[in-house]
């Protein structure tokens, strides 16, 4: 038997109320060629056990076990030390994956010879059902995502498509596994947030990338707020988060990569900073407003310098965050 073309590394923690929706997107793919690699980050819920099944049910299903929570970087670095596929791409496992999602990026890839292919998403929100049921509905392709993603472009590169840096999640890609080996990428490890400077180091590092206007990706914001990503009002989260943010910034900086470097920090100032200055109005640790201003002060004088226009409703959160 050949080997499947792509591997779908699929890490989860705590997630069996949305993992079997993650595992049916897999089974649903128009795209038949994959494996996945369902890395279990310590669960102490049935994870565990709709991993172990799926595994049984299906040969493409692989599971890894770790016994302690070790975070998402770790979980994704252990399962790609394992993909013996030509390429590979991530799914978290409380998203889902639209049904021509592998299909579309895999086909575009080996078409191209790109090193990788990013493609756009959507946000999967929760609504009140019939018998004050939750259900989820997706939401529209926001604009920095249309900006990174449409029109579609084959072998174009972050010096011609800077926009393409404000997509910055693991999960909206395919790449060749060869070329997260011959440059040695890996996530890091013990901190949130953990793919945008991966994200900015495959821009950097690619010899040619190709987009997608197709949503490939559902990502869902959990009805009961506990992903990492509504928790940003907590002081550890928030700064994970703006060193997160430094560090692609950083390296974008380091590749002269000046076009991508002012096209972040226009989309950070308009959109990331705004809803965080907004917590920390009301925040009860003065720790959060000066990480923050200190923040939003470097940030908003770099778009100083490099004339950048910005959102005119955002100015007036910047103007007193800066105070902080």
């Amino acid at each position: 038997m050949s080997l499947p073309a792509v591997t779908v590394i699929v890490p989860g923690r705590d997630v069996a109320a949305y993992a079997a929706q993650a595992l049916d997107s897999l089974r649903a793919q128009t795209f038949p060629d994959w494996r996945a690699i369902l890395v279990d980050d310590g669960s102490t819920d049935a994870t565990t056990t709709i991993f172990e099944a799926a595994a049984a049910g299906d040969s493409r299903f692989t599971v890894i076990r770790h016994d302690a929570p070790r975070g998402l970087g770790a979980a994704r670095n252990a399962a790609l030390d394992l993909v013996d596929t030509p390429f590979v791409g991530f799914l978290d496992a409380d998203d889902e994956l639209t049904p021509s999602a592998l299909e579309r990026l895999v086909g575009t890839l080996s078409a191209s010879g790109s090193d990788l292919v990013v493609g756009a998403y959507v946000r999967l929100r929760p609504e009140t059902g019939p018998g004050d049921t939750v259900v989820y509905s997706p939401g529209v392709v926001q604009p920095w995502v249309a900006a990174a993603t449409d029109p579609a472009r084959r072998g174009t590169t972050l010096a011609a498509h800077p926009e393409v840096s404000g997509n910055i999640v693991a999960w909206s890609k395919v790449s060749r596994v060869e070329f997260w080996r011959r440059h040695g990428i890996r996530f890091p490890e013990g901190k949130l947030y953990e793919d945008q400077i991966v994200a900015q180091r495959m821009y950097t590092l690619a010899r040619a990338i190709d987009v997608v206007p197709d949503v490939v990706v559902l990502w869902r914001e959990r009805a009961d707020g506990s992903s990492i990503t509504q928790h940003k009002d907590a002081v550890a989260v928030l700064l994970d988060y703006l060193n997160a943010l430094r560090g692609g910034l950083a390296v974008l900086d380091a590749a002269s990569q000046h076009a991508a470097a002012r096209a972040r920090v226009r989309l950070i100032l308009d959109m990331d900073t705004p809803p965080l200055i907004r917590i920390a109005q009301d925040h009860p640790d003065d720790a959060y407003r000066r990480a923050l201003g200190a923040f939003v002060r470097d940030f908003a004088g770099r778009a100083d310098e490099a004339g950048l226009v910005l959102d005119p409703a955002a100015a007036p959160l910047l103007a007193a965050a800066r105070l902080w």
